[in-house]
């Protein structure tokens, strides 16, 4: 397993507003929309495209363009739905699928209550959306599930991950022979006895919808 974490000074600033408890949830959905689009453009560095010959104003040249199958966008809900927008305009054409997933807080087991995804995602790449890699319970599941539909390359993108939330990742994925690669925002200290990453920025669904 490939992991990505974005260094940028933009990036930083974004993740530290996000922080802030002061933070309202307007603020903080506009800057995760912002901060996705810029985690997007690491993502999508290995994007597939195909050659295509055009005719500028100029003469004939040769350029890439996206190749067929498009992209899937997975957006874990409810807390990946705010980190969909800022996928999708990087990647407009993709399609989206959706798959609804909930951490048990005893156990800290996922367990997938809804899911909207194409029956078959053979040789499709696969981009999911999850805010928090905390204990990897959730993405590891998801990351089976899509594998079992046939997805043969899995990029997930998380605003925050622990170091507990990646080792767990790399070693349930271990033997699914999928390249699987993590971009995250920052890679934080630890996780906390309740499974919540520190210094972390508190439950991403609450901040961004309010408490339900």
């Amino acid at each position: 397993m490939k992991v990505h974490v974005a260094n940028h000074p933009l990036i930083s600033h974004k993740i530290t507003v996000l922080r802030d408890e002061r933070t309202d949830s307007p603020t903080f959905r506009l800057l995760v929309s912002e901060l996705v689009t810029l985690l997007a453009y690491e993502a999508t560095r290995d994007v597939r495209t195909k050659s295509i010959s055009i005719k500028t104003p100029v003469t004939s040249t040769t350029g890439l363009v996206m190749a067929d199958p498009q992209p899937v966008v997975v957006p874990i809900l409810r807390a990946g739905l705010g980190m969909l927008d800022g996928m999708t305009k990087l990647l407009p054409t993709a399609q989206v699928g959706f798959l609804g997933m909930v951490r048990d807080e005893e156990t800290l087991q996922a367990s997938t209550y809804a899911n909207r995804l194409p029956e078959d995602l053979s040789g499709r790449q696969v981009f999911v959306l999850d805010p928090m890699l905390a204990t990897g319970g959730t993405l590891i599941a998801a990351c089976q599930y899509l594998i079992e539909r046939g997805a043969n390359e899995i990029t997930a993108i998380c605003l925050l991950a622990a170091p507990e939330g990646i080792k767990a990742l790399e070693e349930g994925i271990k033997n699914s022979g999928v390249p699987i690669t993590l971009v995250t925002g920052a890679l934080d200290e630890k996780l906390n006895e309740k499974g919540y990453i520190v210094p972390g920025l508190g439950d991403a669904g609450d901040r961004l919808y309010g408490v339900v």
